[in-house]
């Protein structure tokens, strides 16, 4: 049962919760117009502390969709904690006037605070480097849609596997599933923290692999999840430039991968895969944007118990 919860880390969530969430985002998916009244009377606020395009949109659409309402903002300097407010007496005031509460804020542990003084749930919709769980359930619905499950998956993560949270997050939910390898490719600037390797694949038994150079792996892979390296976290700018091209993915690299492989990115991206690549049958990322707002209709729904 949802109805009420928090939802902070993709970890709040059980596998049969998950499954459930992927059942009715796919149903609304297939008849979105059957959906398009069940929030009415509903209001979402959509809180965000810092920058977003997708994720606040999304959340938007999503509540909209189903009906309902939204108020909120997309800058905290529009919001009183420009004054000073605190965080936890901005939730509790939000908390009197909506139903719902989706919240993005650069500090990490502000959704757990959040929640803490809210009247009502609270979805974290990214708390700097720890979790983006709704996300996470896009990746998920995504993978099941496309691969046709959770299990036996080759899956590649590439780039800032170091500050990436949407990869932290990923990572610990398809471990929590048998069968799933990961190939982890990424400077060694930029590898994959420990409480991943040791905390997360070492304690479930999930194997994995570390390179730098994608095109050595790609051929091996079911699920390519691609992210930005990031100039800004390298102290030394010769080993930016001698590392970038490497995770750069094009028309070149995508030959040497599998037919029914497919390439997925939280977004937005920058240069990490080229426009040509866009056009290949392969590239979800695109679509994946799509399933993120079937992902958050039915999380919106369940947790608000109009389903």
């Amino acid at each position: 049962m949802l109805l009420g919860r928090h939802i902070i880390s993709p970890s709040d969530l059980t596998l049969g919760e998950i499954s459930e969430l992927c059942d009715a985002a796919e149903k609304m998916l297939a008849d979105t117009a059957a959906f398009a009244g069940v929030c009415r009377g509903k209001i979402l606020a959509a809180l965000f502390f810092e920058p977003s395009t997708r994720t606040r949109l999304s959340f938007e659409a999503a509540m909209l969709r189903l009906g309902g309402s939204v108020l909120g903002f997309a800058d905290s300097a529009s919001s009183s904690a420009a004054k000073g407010e605190s965080l936890a007496d901005t939730v509790r005031t939000v908390s009197a006037y909506a139903d719902i509460i989706a919240m993005r804020n650069p500090k990490e542990g502000a959704a757990l605070l959040a929640s803490r003084y809210s009247a009502v749930p609270v979805i974290n919709a990214g708390d700097g480097g720890h979790h983006h769980p709704t996300q996470t359930l896009t990746d998920l619905l995504t993978i099941r849609s496309l691969k046709g499950g959770f299990s036996g998956h080759t899956v590649g993560l590439c780039g800032d596997l170091k500050f990436g949270r949407t990869v932290h997050s990923l990572a610990e939910a398809l471990s929590r599933y048998p069968g799933n390898r990961f190939v982890l490719v990424s400077p060694k600037e930029l590898a994959i923290p420990e409480y991943i390797t040791q905390g997360v694949f070492a304690k479930t038994g999930t194997a994995f692999a570390e390179c730098e150079k994608l095109e050595d792996v790609i051929g091996d892979l079911d699920i390519l999840y691609m992210t930005r390296v990031q100039r800004e976290r390298f102290f030394n700018e010769q080993d930016y430039v001698r590392l970038k091209d490497s995770y750069i993915l094009d028309r070149e690299k995508m030959k040497g991968a599998k037919p029914d492989m497919i390439v997925l990115h939280p977004l937005p991206r920058v240069n990490e895969i080229a426009p040509e690549v866009d056009s290949d049958a392969r590239a979800a990322y695109f679509a994946q944007a799509r399933y993120g707002m079937f992902t958050r209709m039915a999380l919106i729904a369940k947790l608000t118990g109009v389903l």
